[in-house]
């Protein structure tokens, strides 16, 4: 059974999706943009500080259902710039001491004009 999930420490959804779904002990999260939780804006003016929030609010939504990036099997890291790959993956790196699968794929545009979007599948504990 799918069970959508929110937390008010991350930004709500600006579409018709959740911002988690749960399926057994999997939970697979939306594509997370740096929109402030407090604001609904963009935050940051470059790749690392977007980067930055973006994971900020990933780490939000693991820890609301119970896990963290050390329980993360797979991310989907989107930029709009390839340029960008160094920067990102300096502040990705701070966060996933565990090395998850990933896809890192440039994309014309992002919701909001956002320089980086990141998705995970992460395992919850039982």
């Amino acid at each position: 059974m799918l069970i959508p999930t929110a937390t008010p420490e991350a930004p709500a959804a600006i579409g018709p999706y959740s911002q988690a779904v749960r399926f057994g002990n999997l939970l697979f999260t939306s594509g997370q943009i740096p929109l402030s939780p407090v604001t609904g804006e963009i935050t940051g003016g470059n790749v690392a500080a977007q980067a930055e929030q973006v994971l900020r609010n990933l780490e939000a939504i693991l820890k609301a259902n119970g896990t963290g990036f050390g329980s993360v099997i797979k991310t989907t890291c989107f930029l709009t710039d390839m340029a960008d790959y160094a920067a990102f993956n300096e502040v990705y790196a701070r966060f996933f001491s565990a090395c998850p699968a990933r896809t890192c794929v440039a994309v014309r545009a992002l919701p909001k004009n956002a320089l980086c979007e990141i998705e995970a599948i992460a395992a919850i504990p039982e």
